[in-house]
Order: structure tokens, then C-alpha cells, then sequence
């Protein structure tokens, strides 16, 4: 058993806006298939067995606060001309130069329109095939006990763990990593970004999130009513949502 990430979720005021900014800035496509605008490769969604872990923008009353996000994502480049160019593009699109504190490094952080922090990192050999999503970066306290949760969690293979940080990645060896990060500031708001995890076809959706709350996982209500999916949070208090397969 175990389930595997399938969506970075992204709330936004205005959701088709927001992921045609993604969509633009990944190089893939917008889809809206109902209220959510979903970012990926060409070809749209498929389910249930994504090729991707895509985007999909969720619509949203609120709008972001000032808090800094403690979930994002870092693009990937392949030189510092693309990582020049794919900044100014992006600056184009409508992104803004963002301060988290980040001082003189050799990556460049942006904010998407509705003020999603994300970075455009330096060329880096470890990143040279994971498509245009680098990694999804998670600030936590603990990166070992995080590492030891979503290693459970989640199929993915957990490739390194310090103090500082944790690093999974799929065990096919493709596409983004999911990295935590350890960081002196604690959650003060929902998150604004999330994961997303999809059961395997033939594995029961119930038991899996039974299996996530004994591994510590603990329920989470935003109001979300009778839906298909699960809302938890992780033993940090990172927001996930567990899907149906149909």
C-alpha cells in the first residue's frame, strides 16, 4: 500500500489567470475541466495514472497574505542563459521579484501574480532531468521526522536526511523531488500550496488514509463538506488532501 503525488494545488482568486501563468511558465498547457484550472504536459489530464505530478489551480475566496508560503515549487534550468531568459520571461508573464530573506544566491526568487513565492534556481547537475519543475520545497522544523512520515506515505524513495533536510524523489527516477527544508519559522495560516496523493487502482482509498492517521496524519476541516476526497495534515500541520480514484 501506499499512495503517490499526483497535483501541486495551488489557491487562487483567479484560477484560470493563475495557471495560465504556470502554464506559460512550465511550458505545458491549461486545461479547465470544472471549477479548477489544471496545468500539465499536452494531452490533458490522465487519469487515473498521471504521467506528471501537475498543477491545479484551486479558486479561492481569499487572497494570500503576506506570510510567506511554506510550500514551493523551484524551476529547473539548464544554463545561466536559459535561467536569465526564463526569468525575464517570467517577469513578462506578470511575476514579481520576491524578499524572503534570501540574501546574495545564485538562484532568483520570483512571486507568481497572486503572490506565490517561487525560485528560478542556477543550473544544477542533480536537477538536469526532472522536466521543468525542479523540486517541491516544504519548510518544516523537523526534516528527519518528515522524512520518516511522507517516506511512509508515500512510494517515493527517500534519497538523503540531515538536520537540515530531507530529499525524496519517485523511484522511477523521474520528475520533481520533494524536498523539506528546515526552517526557523513556524506555520501561522493555511496553506496556500499543497500535495495532492492518488491511490494506487486496486488499492482501497479508506484504508490508505487509515494507514496515514496511524502513521500520524490527523484530520483536517476547511469546510470542504461531502467530497470525494480527504483532507488531512501531516504531523507538522502541512495540509494534503488524499484523492479518489474516481
Amino acid at each position: 500500500m501506499a499512495l503517490r503525488p499526483v497535483h501541486v494545488i495551488i489557491k487562487a482568486l483567479d484560477a484560470s489567470a493563475v495557471g495560465r501563468f504556470w502554464a506559460e511558465a512550465l511550458g505545458w498547457s491549461a486545461y479547465s475541466p470544472g471549477v479548477t484550472t489544471y496545468v500539465g504536459p499536452a494531452g490533458g489530464l490522465v487519469w487515473p495514472d498521471p504521467v506528471v505530478v501537475g498543477i491545479d489551480v484551486v479558486p479561492v475566496p481569499e487572497p494570500k497574505t503576506t506570510a510567506k508560503n511554506r510550500v514551493h515549487l523551484d524551476l529547473a534550468t539548464t544554463s545561466a542563459a536559459h535561467q536569465a531568459e526564463l526569468v525575464a520571461r517570467l517577469n513578462a508573464l506578470g511575476a514579481t521579484p520576491a524578499d524572503v530573506g534570501q540574501g546574495d544566491v545564485p538562484w532568483t526568487v520570483l512571486a507568481d501574480p497572486e503572490g506565490n513565492e517561487f525560485c528560478v534556481l542556477e543550473p544544477r547537475e542533480i536537477y538536469r532531468d526532472t522536466g521543468p519543475i525542479a523540486a517541491v520545497v516544504v519548510d518544516c522544523a523537523d526534516p528527519r521526522a518528515m522524512a520518516r512520515f511522507w517516506g511512509e506515505a508515500m512510494d517515493w524513495t527517500v534519497h538523503e536526511v540531515t538536520d537540515e533536510q530531507a530529499v525524496l524523489r519517485s523511484a522511477k527516477g523521474v520528475g520533481p523531488y520533494l524536498e523539506f527544508l528546515r526552517t526557523p519559522d513556524v506555520k501561522t495560516v493555511p496553506d496556500r500550496v499543497h500535495l495532492d496523493l492518488l491511490p494506487y487502482p486496486g488499492d482501497d482509498k479508506a484504508a490508505e488514509v487509515a494507514r496515514l492517521r496511524a502513521l500520524g496524519a490527523a484530520d483536517l476541516d476547511l469546510g470542504q463538506g461531502d467530497v470525494a476526497w480527504t483532507c488531512l495534515t501531516d504531523p507538522e500541520g502541512h495540509e494534503f488532501c488524499v484523492l479518489a480514484l474516481h
